[in-house]
């Protein structure tokens, strides 16, 4: 495994593709599953909305530091050491979670599963470029991109329909058993960082690689792409309950339908991007898209509120999102191919922070025209990074 391609037999490549499409999703449904049932566990628990709200942001606390902390040591151990140290953290703290006495300790609880799960997230990506290079990697980044976009919007949706049938200890249980399934597919993983490439160095060492990764400007160009878009996506999961319910007055199984099915555009934006022949490019298109979609949503509610051009335009800027999520993880990772680890860990890290700062921002005002503005704003700056990108001699 030297980062070049690497060929596969026709079983292990299936195997590793669902494999790492699992790593990918799994970050999302730990913070995301069990948003349907907040406003019972609060009955439940007899606390407030907002302490049963904490949880959500201790997940995405505990997602974005243990992507920090897990990164570096898988470039140091190994990737599958690493990956079966948090799926055992994972597993652990959701268990404890079932038994929770109060909402506090469920919260404290939360913090753990985040870290746990952050593990597939930072890894994923880090696998993914320790096989492959070029216009391969970019690929499979593209499929474990569209995968990492459509797991926020989908799995509050599957949440949902198994809380139906189970309560909140269900949708706990079934994400207990989707990382017991990818622990046993771990034992099936060929190590993908060799001894002879980790680094040989103490373990403090290992996480200075941040600082000379954040040395790179293009390679702090490339992640801010990606921070920016997350921005963006997570304004619109903040939002759109608020926008298709309270404001056009569809129903609650209306609003599920629309968010699954804006879902997949995602996916078809990661998809389309490969098509474009350098990553650089295909974040110009997107960024282009996004900067034209915004706009357009800004004047139309402004000027004229209906619900279908709310609709079509919130899917091509999901198509918008798509693009820029594969071209700027293709991006960062070659950038970052000597510290490939941590720079998986930069990256994921700075998405769910730029989006747990704009979640909140949409709700101030009008939230039709805070989340516009936002999501212009945020489109605005990934266009420019874009355009910073696409002067580089090289691409990926």
């Amino acid at each position: 495994m030297d980062g070049n391609n690497v060929t596969f037999g026709k079983r292990y490549l299936v195997y590793l593709m669902v494999f790492l499409g699992m790593l990918s999703a799994f970050g999302p449904f730990v913070t995301d599953m069990y948003l349907p049932v907040l406003p019972g566990m609060a009955d439940i628990f007899g606390c407030s909305a907002s302490t049963a709200q904490f949880g959500l942001t201790m997940s995405l606390v505990g997602l974005a530091v243990g992507q920090l902390f897990f990164g570096p040591l898988s470039d140091k151990y190994g990737r599958k050491p690493v990956l079966l140290t948090s799926l055992l953290l994972f597993a652990a703290s959701t268990i404890v979670i079932l038994f929770s006495p109060t909402m506090e300790w469920f919260n404290v609880c939360r913090l753990f599963q985040g870290i746990g799960g952050a593990g597939g997230i930072v890894l994923s990506r880090s696998i993914a470029t320790d096989y492959y290079s070029g216009r391969e990697l970019a690929k499979t980044l593209a499929i474990i991109g569209a995968i990492n976009g459509i797991a926020p919007v989908a799995s509050p949706v599957i949440g949902g329909v198994v809380a139906t049938f189970t309560g909140w200890q269900g949708i706990f249980l079934v994400l207990l058993g989707i990382g017991a399934v990818i622990m046993a597919m771990c034992f099936v993983f060929r190590e993908s960082h060799p001894l002879e490439k980790r680094n040989a160095a103490g373990v403090l060492t290992a996480f200075a690689s941040f600082g000379k990764l954040l040395r790179l400007p293009y390679f702090n160009v490339y992640v801010l792409m990606y921070a920016f878009a997350c921005a963006i996506l997570f304004a619109y999961i903040s939002s759109a309950s608020f926008i298709i319910q309270n404001h056009y007055g569809y129903s609650p199984f209306v609003f599920s339908v629309c968010f699954a099915v804006n879902s997949v555009f995602i996916g078809i934006g990661s998809g389309l991007s490969v098509k474009v022949k350098k990553s650089a490019k295909a974040a110009v298109v997107g960024g282009a898209m996004l900067v034209a979609t915004a706009v357009a949503q800004l004047v139309i509610c402004l000027h004229y509120d209906a619900f279908p051009v709310y609709e079509l335009l919130t899917l091509l800027m999901l198509t918008g999102v798509g693009y820029v999520f594969t071209a700027s993880t293709t991006l960062t990772m070659t950038e970052g191919r000597a510290y490939v680890g941590a720079a998986s860990a930069i990256f994921g890290a700075a998405g769910f922070l730029f989006g747990g700062i704009v979640s909140p921002l949409v709700g101030i005002g009008d939230i039709r025209v805070s989340t516009m503005v936002a999501m212009l704003v945020c489109a605005i700056m990934i266009f420019l990074f874009a355009l910073i990108s696409i002067r580089r001699k090289q691409q990926a």
